[in-house]
């Protein structure tokens, strides 16, 4: 059953997003991001791909567009005040499961130390009646499931980190959002405004921004409870 959540977590809480895209965090979860930096958690990024592969008519060319989508992603991450992004260069919509990702997201994880990880649900193939989910998401979010357990607890998973001074980690929590098995509701109505701002950085994806906003506050009515306020939900998995 979902749960209404409050954090009880000490404020300096690292906090690491690890998803496929730039404006994935944003449309995923951004009222949370923006609600967690205002709690005093520390909000950092990665993302897997560049986003190259989300061209239309005014930016056709995919290596020019992934330069400007990494600037944008920085500027909204900056509307969230998001501590520091960073991008693993893998292919935009080619992501497959492999152990070079597997590698690659753990020393991240390693590296960062965080506190909590936050990604998708890899068992999301569509949400509600309308929409299948990009299998980049789900990618995303089984490879960073298998680098948090259990490669970056573990010491005796890629030895080669330990000769980079990359020793395991201990991780607390595990978030997923797009599941469709939420166990924790945050209540994010007053970063409504906020996530809407952040997400018109990413100005090479909304060709028509007053068509996307019309389309957003019609989207929000889907995504609000009894009381009219915005939630966003996640599967929450504690370590213990």
């Amino acid at each position: 059953m979902t749960s209404y959540f409050e954090e009880n977590w000490q404020k300096g809480t690292k906090i690491l997003v690890i998803l496929a895209h730039p404006d994935d965090p944003e449309f995923f979860m951004g009222g949370t991001i923006a609600r967690w930096v205002e709690k005093g958690y520390i909000v950092q990024y990665c993302l897997l791909t560049k986003g190259e592969k989300g061209i239309n008519p005014g930016f056709p060319e995919g290596e020019a567009l992934a330069a400007l989508r990494v600037e944008e992603q920085k500027a909204a991450a900056a509307v969230l005040g998001v501590h520091s992004v960073q991008f693993l260069d893998f292919v935009d919509g080619y992501l497959e499961v492999g152990l070079d990702k597997r590698l690659a997201v753990t020393r991240v994880i390693r590296n960062v130390k965080p506190n909590v990880v936050v990604s998708c649900d890899p068992q999301s193939y569509y949400i509600a009646d309308t929409y299948l989910n990009h299998p980049d998401h789900r990618t995303a979010g089984q490879i960073v499931v298998d680098s948090v357990y259990p490669a970056a607890i573990n010491n005796a998973f890629f030895p080669e980190l330990l000769e980079e001074g990359l020793p395991a980690v201990e991780i607390s929590e595990l978030w997923l959002s797009l599941t469709p098995t939420p166990n924790v509701t945050l209540d994010v109505d007053a970063f409504w405004e906020q996530r809407l701002k952040a997400l018109l950085e990413h100005k090479s994806q909304i060709v028509d921004p007053e068509r996307f906003l019309t389309r957003m506050q019609a989207s929000k009515a889907h995504m609000i409870g009894q009381d009219g306020r915005y939630y966003e939900f996640f599967r929450r998995i504690r370590f213990h």
